[in-house]
C-alpha cells in the first residue's frame, strides 16, 4: 500500500478511493470563466482540479480563484520557484513542480513553504522533456529513465526533509508509461498520480487512458488519475468516471449494458442506448440498466440487469431481472424506463 497525502479534503494513496482530476483550459487571470469551468467539472464529478501558473498575474489569479473554489486546487508550476510560493500563499491544495528544474537552495524555499501550509508536492515526470542526461544514458525514453528521473526529484525533496510528495510518470506512450508506472509501484511506496499524455482527441484518447489507466488500475496500481483529451475538460472527468466503473472501483451509478445490433432488430437501437446513457449520466444509482434490440432473446441475455427494455416491430417491452413487465410503443420505451428506475 502506498502512502497517503492529503490534498485539500482529498485523501490519496493509503487505501482511499481512487480519486479524478482534471485541468482548466481557461487562463487562469480570468477568474470568473475559471469558476464556471470549475463548477462544471464539479457537476460531472471532478475531485481535484489543476491550473497553469506561468507568471505572476496568473499567480494573483489563482489566488482569487482558490478562495471561491468549491474543489481543491493544483499550481502547475514549471521553473520560477517565486510563482510556486505565490500559489502555496495563495491557497494552493497542491504543486506540481519538478524540483530538479529548479535548484536545490530555491527547492528548500518552495519545501518550506508548502510545509508551513501542508500542502504536498507532485513530482510529474514526462517521457517528452527528459533531461538530456538521461537521454545520452538509455538513448530514448525508457521506463528506467522516468523512474530515475522521478527519484533524482524526490531525492532532492527527501534532503529537504520533505516526503510529501505524489508522483507521475507520463508518456503519449501507453505501454512505456504502463512500464514506467509498473517499476515505480515496485521500488516506491509514494502515491502515484496516473495518466497517459497527449493522447489526442476524445474518441482515441479515451481508448489510450482506458487501456493506459484502466490497465494499471486492474493491477492495483495507481491513486489518483486524469484523463487527458483535446476536448472539453468535462469529458475527462466523464471518461475517468468510466474507466473507474470498468475498473470495478466506482460501483455507485448506472452500468448500461446493450447488445450489438444484427439482423433480428427492428428498432434504433444505437439512438435508443445513446439517448438511455446520456438521460442516466449523472443518475447515482448502483443499477445495471440493459437495452437489448429483440424481445426474443433480449431479456434473457441481460437476465442479471436490475431493468431493461427489449425492442421489437414498432414495439418494446420493459423487463426487470430478464421477467417481462410492460409491453408498449417503441416511443414509450425510453420514458417508461426513466420513469420506473426513478421509482427505484
Amino acid at each position: 500500500m502506498t502512502r497517503q497525502i492529503t490534498v485539500g479534503g482529498v485523501k490519496i494513496g493509503g487505501g482511499a478511493p481512487v480519486s479524478i482530476q482534471s485541468m482548466l483550459n481557461t487562463a487562469t487571470s480570468d477568474v470568473e470563466g475559471s469558476l464556471a469551468q470549475i463548477a462544471a467539472l464539479k457537476a460531472a464529478g471532478c475531485e481535484i482540479v489543476r491550473l497553469a501558473v506561468p507568471d505572476m498575474a496568473a499567480a494573483e489569479g489563482f489566488r482569487r480563484i482558490a478562495a471561491a473554489s468549491p474543489l481543491p486546487l493544483v499550481a502547475d508550476i514549471h521553473f520560477d520557484y517565486r510563482l510556486a510560493i505565490a500559489a502555496a500563499e495563495g491557497g494552493a491544495a497542491k504543486i506540481r513542480i519538478n524540483p530538479g528544474n529548479i535548484g536545490e537552495e530555491k527547492v528548500r524555499a518552495v519545501v518550506d513553504c508548502c510545509r508551513a501550509h501542508h500542502i504536498p508536492i507532485r513530482i510529474g515526470v514526462n517521457g517528452g522533456s527528459l533531461d538530456r542526461t538521461l537521454l545520452e544514458k538509455y538513448g530514448h525514453p525508457t521506463a528506467e529513465a522516468l523512474v530515475e528521473s522521478a527519484f533524482s526529484h524526490i531525492a532532492l525533496l527527501e534532503r529537504c526533509g520533505f516526503e510529501d510528495i505524489c508522483v507521475s510518470m507520463k508518456s503519449s506512450s501507453v505501454p512505456l508509461m504502463m512500464q514506467a508506472y509498473r517499476l515505480m509501484h515496485e521500488k516506491s511506496d509514494y502515491p502515484l498520480h496516473v495518466g497517459v499524455t497527449e493522447t489526442g482527441t476524445e474518441y482515441m484518447g479515451t481508448i489510450k487512458s482506458a487501456m493506459g489507466i484502466g490497465g494499471l488500475l486492474c493491477m492495483g496500481i495507481g491513486d489518483t488519475i486524469r484523463v487527458s483529451l483535446t476536448a472539453d475538460p468535462v469529458r475527462e472527468v466523464y471518461a475517468a468516471k468510466s474507466i473507474l466503473k470498468a475498473a470495478g472501483l466506482r460501483p455507485q451509478g448506472i452500468n448500461l449494458i446493450s447488445c450489438p445490433t444484427c439482423g433480428r432488430t427492428k428498432i434504433d437501437l444505437i439512438g435508443l442506448a445513446n439517448r438511455v446513457e446520456q438521460a442516466l449520466r449523472d443518475c447515482d444509482k448502483n443499477l445495471t440498466v440493459a437495452v437489448m434490440g429483440c424481445v426474443v432473446n433480449g431479456p434473457g441475455e441481460a437476465r442479471e440487469a436490475d431493468v431493461g427494455i427489449a425492442g421489437g416491430e414498432g414495439c418494446g417491452v420493459l423487463f426487470v431481472k430478464g421477467e417481462l413487465r410492460e409491453k408498449l410503443p417503441y416511443d414509450e420505451l425510453l420514458p417508461a424506463l426513466l420513469s420506473y428506475i426513478e421509482k427505484l
